[in-house]
């Protein structure tokens, strides 16, 4: 009896002091959490926090960092293309396109009788504006050079392409990855004739052919539209209007791969020209579509001129 006695006391003493310590981690727990009345504590803050950032701030000066490196990326790129072409300078970038366009009108001199009244297309050689743009044609589609493509695509050159189905038809393919890397693939008529020496009707099919055929085989009817030899009547400017034609765009120069050619007594480009060429090769010429985009373009660059997208202006 006198062990079991102990044996109780002892662990009521230990039940006891176990009791104790629980309830001074209460007190100090219930102590740490609240807040003394009269004092103004609040829970620690992480050391270094970042600042929270003005809305918007730091975006937008990313966004122009990010655009500024990719200016700069491509302008390099450019600038390599350059000098793997032959080229003595990188080409200019053209300005953005106008938001508004500014009015077509047929160049003096060039009109047909009644020409604005009847709304007949206008015949322009310029586009009127004062930036030190100008806009490269390329007519008939005979030369197929696939370093042609190559070297506009990777220079990034806008042109025009004016198309006459007699010299494509061999070849359609070629044109159609033109246009997928954006050439505005437009009218040159079926088979290049003379046209003032035609009936309206035989004009009427030569351009309206011609859009049928651009539509087949590349899903788009032109509104635009080069007479062949930049001759034309008010029967071949009536007959390309009924088959949807709104400009016909002519030049004021004619680069080759040796030479250019003015229509203007100064012999000079202007803001605003559109200067013609060909599709052609050594069969031709002295030399290959290569060499003639580098004449061209070593010419306008020097001068301070970059090419423009023609089709952005109309």
């Amino acid at each position: 009896m006198g062990t079991v006695g102990q044996n109780d006391k002892n662990g009521a003493l230990k039940v006891s002091i176990r009791s104790g310590l629980v309830l001074l981690a209460v007190a100090a727990l219930v102590s740490g959490c609240a807040r003394p009345a009269g004092t103004d504590a609040r829970p620690q803050q992480p050391l270094k926090a970042p600042p929270a950032a003005a809305p918007g701030g730091d975006l937008h000066a990313d966004k122009t960092v990010i655009r500024a490196a990719r200016l700069r990326a491509e302008q390099r790129r450019i600038a390599a293309a350059a000098r793997r072409w032959g080229l003595r300078m990188a080409p200019l970038t053209a300005p953005p396109a106008p938001v508004t366009k500014p009015r077509i009108t047929t160049r003096h001199g060039f009109e047909v009788e009644g020409h604005e009244e009847k709304g007949l297309p206008p015949v322009f050689t310029t586009v009127p504006t004062e930036q030190k743009i100008v806009f490269l044609t390329i007519d008939d589609g005979a030369e197929k050079d696939p370093a042609f493509l190559r070297m506009t695509s990777e220079l990034k050159i806008p042109y025009t392409a004016f198309l006459s189905d007699y010299l494509i038809k061999d070849d359609y393919g070629y044109f159609a990855k033109m246009q997928r890397r954006g050439v505005v693939l437009n009218n040159h008529t079926l088979h290049h004739p003379y046209l003032p020496g035609l009936s309206y009707a035989r004009q009427k099919h030569e351009i309206c052919g011609m859009q049928d055929v651009i539509e087949k085989h590349y899903g788009t009817r032109p509104a635009l539209f080069r007479p062949p030899y930049g001759n034309y009547n008010e029967d071949t400017l009536r007959a390309a209007g009924s088959c949807g034609i709104r400009y016909a765009p002519i030049w004021n120069e004619e680069v080759y791969v040796d030479h250019w050619e003015y229509r203007e007594e100064d012999q000079r480009i202007h803001p605003g020209d559109i200067v013609l060429s060909h599709f052609r090769g050594r069969e031709d010429w002295k030399g290959t579509m290569t060499d003639m985009v580098r004449r061209f373009l070593d010419k306008v660059t020097a001068e301070g001129y970059a090419v423009a997208r023609l089709e952005d202006y109309l």
